[in-house]
């Protein structure tokens, strides 16, 4: 049975993300898209006009389904700081040990388009982390921890760092060192006030 435009789409988009995470946005050809995704290199342009519409419409798919819900990692709701960066770092963890895992599609994909700012994927690579953000900022803001939205920029760093040295070194125990310098510094913030001392501790 015929594939329906809507399906074709789909197709398209997953064999293109597949191919732009393994082999990056200037190395991936049009014409291996199109052979993976079992399509005309004409069918594909007249859904996506060119390989840079292409790559914005990956990432706004990949964004979509990530953000699908509003706990995008999976934690659940917990009102205890520490128990949220255990289990935020152990996504990580179960996350960086797949086979050939190559860091965040967003910020590799971001990263390759530094000389190309005005590019429609840097944007949609922006909304996305400042998403993520967001979302540390209010789950922080949950576990009373103060300034939330400057602690969670912080821990934005530690996470974009330790995928980065994961996937320099291969080695998951960076996300264990990123996770104590969580601690850490969320203590800190907690110690400001007894409520946020107890709640540390529940």
């Amino acid at each position: 049975m015929p594939r329906s435009v809507t399906e074709t789409r789909e197709e398209i988009l997953q064999a293109a993300f597949r191919q732009f995470r393994r082999k990056g946005f200037f190395r991936s050809g049009v014409d291996e898209i199109a052979e993976a995704s079992h399509v005309t290199k004409r069918t594909l342009y007249n859904h996506f006009p060119s390989k840079d519409d292409l790559l914005a419409a990956v990432l706004a798919a990949q964004h979509e389904r990530v953000f699908m819900t509003s706990d995008p990692f999976g934690i659940g709701p917990t009102g205890n700081a520490e128990a949220f960066i255990d289990a935020l770092f152990q996504e990580l963890v179960v996350w960086s040990s797949k086979p050939k895992w190559a860091g965040s599609g967003f910020t590799r994909l971001a990263t390759e388009l530094a000389d190309l700012p005005g590019h429609p994927a840097r944007s949609i690579a922006r909304r996305h982390k400042a998403a993520i953000e967001n979302y540390l900022s209010d789950a922080l803001a949950t576990a009373s921890v103060e300034h939330s939205k400057e602690r969670a920029r912080e821990l934005m760093l530690l996470i974009e760092g330790a995928m980065l040295m994961i996937m320099v070194h291969g080695d998951c125990s960076y996300a264990d060192a990123a996770a104590s310098a969580a601690k850490r510094l969320l203590a800190h913030a907690l110690a400001t006030t007894d409520f946020g001392r107890r709640r540390w501790h529940e």
